[in-house]
């Protein structure tokens, strides 16, 4: 404060310089403070501000996560019950598959089943003479010896017949098989009724046991009918064994 004073009344020139210099040193002096005091603001509010956008960035992220568990969850429930319905769909049709082929001779299948009444009062067609040729198979994986007791007979249609087949277990140990059949030509299998049969029923043998295995049946006099059998005189009946294991997938009659 003494040097203003001195110079204002000694020097008035000097005085005026002096009040300018000591204004702009303190408007310099204010600007820096400022200056300084705005930087240091914003170092402590940034890293506020990254804060709350990574907060608001993280509740985002949690919640699309959220979303897409809940609807990967739905997608896999609908994928499962699909599968689900599906498996149960393909066990269920291969029984209802061959329970329409056993009434309609689908596929070479012949028709299983008969009407007593049906059968006590056919009438015989004795001038058409029929040939029945008897094959036995078993799957690769299947260990029986299974052959026809007869290669071959002779029937007319309207009149029943009764054939055997034969099968043993060589091994020493027990073995469950399952059989499949076919009629050739495929045609012919919705007029070949079986009365008694052994196929798609698991049969057990022990070790070394051998059974015989006999298949009742008729032709349909309705097949002396009809004009596609009208050059046919010669069927053939084939029986494929298989071992009965989980999961084995047995082949469709006439699809095998």
């Amino acid at each position: 404060m003494l040097l203003p004073m001195l110079v204002r009344r000694f020097c008035p020139q000097a005085s005026v310089l002096l009040t300018r210099c000591i204004r702009t040193l303190r408007s310099d002096t204010l600007r820096t403070v400022h200056a300084q005091g705005g930087r240091l603001l914003c170092r402590r509010l940034r890293p506020l501000r990254l804060y709350s956008s990574r907060s608001a960035n993280s509740q985002r992220r949690r919640s699309q996560e959220e979303e897409w568990k809940t609807r990967n969850k739905t997608v896999l429930t609908y994928i499962a019950a699909a599968g689900v319905g599906m498996i149960g769909l393909s066990y269920a049709a291969v029984p209802l598959y061959r329970l329409y082929c056993q009434a309609s001779g689908l596929g070479g299948t012949a028709v299983a089943g008969h009407n007593v009444d049906v059968v006590e009062t056919m009438k015989p067609v004795k001038d058409r003479i029929i040939k029945i040729t008897f094959n036995a198979d078993t799957h690769a994986s299947m260990q029986w010896n299974f052959r026809p007791q007869q290669s071959e007979i002779y029937v007319v249609p309207g009149e029943t017949a009764l054939a055997f087949y034969r099968a043993k277990n060589p091994t020493e140990k027990p073995i469950i098989g399952i059989s499949t059949y076919n009629v050739v030509p495929y045609e012919a299998g919705q007029y070949f009724n079986k009365i008694q049969c052994f196929c798609f029923e698991e049969q057990r043998l022990n070790p070394q046991e051998e059974v015989d295995m006999p298949v009742f049946f008729y032709i349909d006099p309705e097949f002396d009918e009809d004009p596609r059998m009208a050059r046919v005189d010669s069927i053939i009946l084939s029986y494929t064994f298989f071992e009965s294991k989980e999961g084995q997938k047995i082949p469709l009659p006439g699809h095998a």
